[in-house]
């Protein structure tokens, strides 16, 4: 019998997100485990016992548990090949990783809850500041994607299909729009996000579709 998974997470995080896109893309049945970031749970003791990070998410899986989203889509495709999220090419798999990896390490690493906290709470910057910071490491980066979303002339997919890059795309844009961040001059960017946003695999992973949604806690 298969070990059943058990993704522990915040239901507005974009790493959490990631992973439940994946995990329905695979179509892999997984349990959610809500972890309040605003609460503090990330930091308890017994959570730590999962991740020392104290961060999410976190997949349980075959008796161990995994930190880091990149990392876990990753093994998510080697111990599950059966719909894979990175194509078999080896440059198609760069290119998904390239985008993915700008994503996660030039924007979520400045942009994630912590550091938003940080720059407010213990520097004193203002929420338009802090706003000002967010839309600064958003264009940057949004920049090179679609620059090179335009030099390969993708269509709805990176691919033929959504996968990888998606599972990192959509959260941020999500966050994006949270953030009041204007998104017009992006057109292959959103092109891609809307062809993923209605599929019953995003709308499914989606913080609005979680049951902390409803009523988040304090």
């Amino acid at each position: 019998m298969a070990t059943p998974l058990r993704l522990h997470g915040y239901w507005r995080s974009s790493t959490t997100y990631r992973l439940r896109i994946a995990l329905n893309l695979k179509g892999l049945n997984h349990e959610l485990v809500p972890v309040n970031l605003l609460a503090a749970e990330q930091r308890s003791e017994s959570y730590r016992t999962l991740n020392p990070f104290a961060g999410v998410p976190v997949l349980e899986a075959d008796g161990h548990a995994r930190a880091q989203s990149m990392a876990v889509l990753e093994w998510l495709d080697e111990r599950y090949p059966q719909r894979p999220l990175l194509p078999s090419d080896i440059e198609a798999r760069f290119v998904a990783r390239e985008l993915g990896m700008a994503i996660a390490t030039e924007l979520h690493a400045p942009l994630n809850l912590p550091v938003l906290q940080y720059l407010k709470h213990d520097l004193g910057h203002s929420q338009a500041e802090v706003d000002r910071w967010y839309h600064r490491w958003l264009e940057k980066t949004l920049q090179g994607v679609e620059a090179r979303l335009s030099q390969r002339d993708t269509g709805d997919f990176l691919f033929e299909a959504p996968g990888y890059f998606e599972c990192v795309l959509l959260p941020q844009l999500y966050n994006a729009r949270r953030f009041a961040f204007d998104l017009g001059d992006y057109p292959r960017i959103t092109r891609i996000e809307a062809a993923c946003r209605d599929l019953p695999e995003f709308l499914a992973a989606h913080p609005d579709h979680q049951p902390e949604a409803a009523a988040p806690p304090a």
